[in-house]
């Protein structure tokens, strides 16, 4: 399985991470297959919070990569979009318990009476 992840990187307590495609077999610092962006926490003058590759992350999402949950949220961020991921796994949880139910058939409507 194919995953968006982040990988630390960066100084003892000055964390830098880098948004990389990864196997999810992999050792989280280990190979990766693309690097998208990175993410700052603590940026410092000049520097930016998110770079992110947008269009890399939706063809990666496209060809089935799963973002981890803080990586959705940078993805929102980098959109402009609300960064709120505890209610984007709640919703990625009702999106997949609907798509396994099997659909209903509708029961044909009554005839009008005249």
């Amino acid at each position: 399985m194919v995953v968006i992840r982040l990988n630390r990187g960066g100084s003892k307590k000055r964390p830098k991470y880098r948004i990389t495609v990864a196997d999810s077999r992999r050792w989280l610092g280990g190979k990766f297959l693309e690097v998208i962006g990175h993410y700052n926490p603590n940026p410092r003058g000049s520097e930016q919070k998110v770079v992110l590759d947008t269009a890399k992350a939706d063809e990666w999402i496209a060809k089935g990569a799963i973002p981890t949950p803080r990586v959705m949220s940078l993805i929102r961020t980098a959109k402009g979009l609300p960064a709120d991921a505890h209610h984007d796994k709640k919703k990625q949880a009702r999106i997949a318990s609907n798509l396994a139910k099997k659909p209903k058939h509708e029961a044909p409507a009554p005839k009008a009476e005249a």
